[in-house]
């Protein structure tokens, strides 16, 4: 594996470059950033619903519930031509979807933490983690323009990371290839 790596320690620096690349891009134009990523997505539920809607098919006569999966890729092919065709309100849904499942897992964590009191010291901890979910929830149904702009700026800041640390394993491996080439003795 070392050798695979040393070997294409510039393929790592060119990753790097790029991440770092996207990660700027991400905070310079983050509509733009949201919504490229809306669009994946409308293209991941177009390929899904297509996919579900040919197993139902496939399916029928064989299983009763066929219909089910037919239905789950009409509904798959219809959110993902939404994304296409109405990027901004598919963006918009996305969050409020977030900021739900946010607010469920929150109540259900403080739920848990009731329940661990009796057998555990600290489940404050998980009941605070639950408030924060909550909070979290609540804030992004309030304001979910900054939420998305929120979600847009931590990839890009993780891309800028994960750009900055294949650099510095590309140029690691890098000199390692250029001190093993200074121990090798060379043919006269």
């Amino acid at each position: 594996m070392l050798l695979v790596y040393t070997s294409s320690w510039w393929a790592l620096v060119l990753r790097g470059i790029f991440a770092i690349a996207f990660g700027v891009l991400a905070f310079l134009w983050p509509q733009i950033t949201l919504t490229a990523l809306v669009f994946l997505w409308g293209a991941y539920a177009l390929v899904d619903g297509a996919f579900a809607m040919a197993a139902g098919v496939k399916s029928y006569g064989e299983n009763k519930r066929w219909w089910l999966l037919l239905i789950e890729g009409i509904l798959g092919v219809i959110a993902g031509v939404l994304a296409f065709v109405i990027p901004g309100i598919t963006a918009l849904v996305l969050l409020m979807l977030i900021a739900a499942w946010a607010i469920v897992t929150g109540s259900f964590e403080i739920a848990a933490a009731v329940q661990l009191r009796k057998h555990i010291t600290g489940e404050w901890l998980l009941a605070l983690a639950g408030v924060a979910s909550i909070i979290f929830g609540v804030l992004l149904f309030l304001n979910p323009g900054a939420g998305a702009l929120a979600v847009v700026w931590l990839i890009g800041a993780y891309a800028i990371v994960f750009g900055c640390l294949l650099i510095a394993l590309g140029l690691r491996l890098h000199g390692m290839v250029k001190s093993a080439d200074r121990m090798t003795p060379r043919a006269v």
